[in-house]
């Protein structure tokens, strides 16, 4: 096993999670403000998806091993996005529901 590979599998998933968090927090952070909400989130979910699909099956090509590693730096990526992007105060909170 190259462990370059692995290395590069793991930061690819961590960019893969990065922009799927990104994209949905730029997707909530707009859609009250849309004139089609629905139309909005749908586009944002197809697209996200696609592109993360599609980064996970070239890794996929790397082989099956080095998937586990884009997945694990895909959560961890996910996760810590998430804990900073979340609302701080109270508010934050009440200024993000409208």
């Amino acid at each position: 096993m190259n462990w370059l590979i692995s290395i590069l599998s793991f930061i690819a998933g961590a960019a893969l999670g990065a922009f799927f968090t990104i994209g949905l927090w730029w997707t909530v952070k707009r859609i009250t403000g849309s004139g089609r909400p629905y139309m909005l989130t749908v586009i944002s979910f197809l697209a996200r998806t696609t592109i993360v699909l599609a980064g996970f099956y070239l890794i996929l090509q790397l082989g099956s091993y080095h998937i586990l590693f884009a997945l694990a730096g895909f959560v961890i990526a996910r996760t810590i996005l998430a804990y900073k992007l979340r609302p701080n105060s109270e508010k934050e909170r009440r200024q993000t529901a409208g």
